[in-house]
């Protein structure tokens, strides 16, 4: 009861300064809103032209439709890459304003000449030191040359799904070519097999039915050489003999322009509204180190000492309308994700609020801490600012995407609490299916670092 008392008076306090109480709760807002719309897109984007329209000669109904939805096809199934349809003055007009850094075009040919690619001397080669020589193919790349990097990706991300396409394609046609009649009438002019009577051509010694059987019996010992491969296939799963893609791609769509200002929805808010969520917890230590050095500046607390008050009595009362007010604000910046944002909760959204608990345990411990240290507002100012931005900053919240970070520094943030909040918001907010047992491990550390700073806040704690 005499925690509780103290904390109602805290608590009517804390909630009495609207003014505050509303900075408090739009500042994180405030901070994604800017950074969604200056970060840009974080799944990657490849805009296509598609031109490709003119009819062409199909062997054996290979592919079903024609060559470049093929390519869009793999460009869909491929996890992370979003495909965009552009027409062709739409392409030029980004590419010419910086508004992308490549544009994939397919001209009218492109279906006619990827069916002509082949080993066979009447085909074409479409290889070249990069890989597809796109020019002979009917395609080109539209590149915005000031943004190098973004274009070298795209480029890369064509190139191989264009070989997936391509190469079975003509491994394919060039195996199946193994049994024709054309294939073993060139091979009869060409083998000869002794006899006791001389040499004979394979052509004088077997009848059409013979080479056709000879054809097959080629074709199925290669087969067996080659086990891990099926060698007539067409598509690259078929060849490879490989499962099918566990993942999907992000889907395409028609550019429109945009989706809005703030791009609703986006990727890029499930990792930037627990970031600021984690980081602007912890910027409870000045409200906190405010509020215990106006009480020292009043007696407040000199008067309290006097009273029958323990340091723990004290100390929590203090505690919880803080944890209070931290609890709060993680779930109103995780309701304003959703509504505002349109971030996805998730598979588990009842988790969510065991990680927003712990990770305000260990944020209202860690206020406490410098509440108990700082005697005056500008050490309140200094200690608590400098500890908040470089603990966001080891922690990646800073960066609003901890993976962005290289190695070291990933496991230098493991000593910072905002890590562990990270960590159990990525399995819950990334994942379609969460390891709820590593979001346990993150908050029960996350509980431990807010017990191990409520010990050290009672040691610092003066009540002079």
């Amino acid at each position: 009861m005499l925690i509780w008392t103290l904390a109602k008076k805290d608590l009517r306090l804390l909630l009495g300064d609207r003014r505050a109480l509303v900075i408090l709760l739009a500042m994180p807002v405030l901070f994604i809103v800017v950074l969604g719309i200056a970060l840009g897109e974080q799944e990657l984007r490849v805009s296509i032209v598609k031109l490709d329209e003119e009819e062409f000669e199909k062997s054996s109904g290979f592919p079903p439709d024609n060559w470049s939805e093929r390519v869009v096809e793999d460009l869909r199934q491929t996890a992370g890459i979003r495909v965009e349809f552009l027409s062709l003055e739409q392409a030029q007009r980004l590419i010419n304003t910086r508004k992308r850094a490549a544009v994939l075009v397919f001209g009218p040919g492109f279906s006619r000449e990827v069916a002509r690619c082949s080993f066979l001397e009447d085909g074409i080669n479409p290889f070249d030191r990069n890989g597809i020589n796109l020019a002979v193919l009917d395609a080109a790349l539209l590149r915005d040359e000031t943004q190098g990097t973004a274009g070298s990706i795209i480029e890369q991300v064509a190139q191989v799904t264009l070989l997936r396409v391509v190469l079975p394609w003509m491994i394919g046609r060039a195996f199946e070519k193994i049994g024709d009649k054309e294939f073993m009438d060139r091979l009869g002019k060409k083998v000869q097999v002794p006899t006791p009577l001389g040499k004979y051509r394979v052509e004088a010694l077997l009848n059409a039915d013979q080479k056709r059987q000879v054809g097959r019996d080629v074709q199925g010992a290669l087969q067996e050489l080659y086990p891990r491969y099926q060698l007539t296939a067409k598509t690259w799963e078929a060849l490879t003999r490989s499962q099918p893609r566990s993942e999907s791609g992000l889907g395409s769509s028609t550019y429109l322009g945009g989706t809005g200002l703030l791009r609703r929805g986006d990727i890029r808010y499930q990792n930037l509204v627990p970031s600021y969520t984690v980081m602007f917890a912890f910027f409870l230590v000045l409200t906190v180190g405010w509020l215990f050095v106006a009480e020292r500046r009043q007696g407040t607390l000199k008067r309290l000492r006097a009273a029958p008050l323990s340091r723990s009595h004290i100390l929590f009362g203090k505690m919880v309308p803080c944890y209070v007010l931290s609890v709060g604000q993680g779930l109103f910046l995780l309701l304003a994700g959703k509504l505002v944002f349109g971030m996805n909760w998730g598979s588990e959204p009842l988790w969510l609020v065991v990680v927003v608990l712990a990770t305000s345990l260990a944020a209202t411990g860690l206020a406490l801490v410098v509440a108990g240290v700082a005697r005056t507002e500008a050490q309140v100012a200094v200690y608590g600012t400098l500890l908040v931005l470089v603990l966001a900053g080891v922690s990646g919240c800073l960066m609003g995407d901890p993976e962005l970070m290289p190695d070291q520094m990933k496991q230098l943030s493991r000593i910072t609490p905002h890590a562990w909040a990270l960590d159990g918001y990525s399995q819950l907010l990334l994942r379609p299916e969460p390891n709820l047992v590593l979001v346990a491990q993150a908050c029960a550390i996350l509980t431990a670092f807010g017990a191990g700073f409520v010990a050290l806040a009672w040691w610092f704690l003066k009540l002079d």
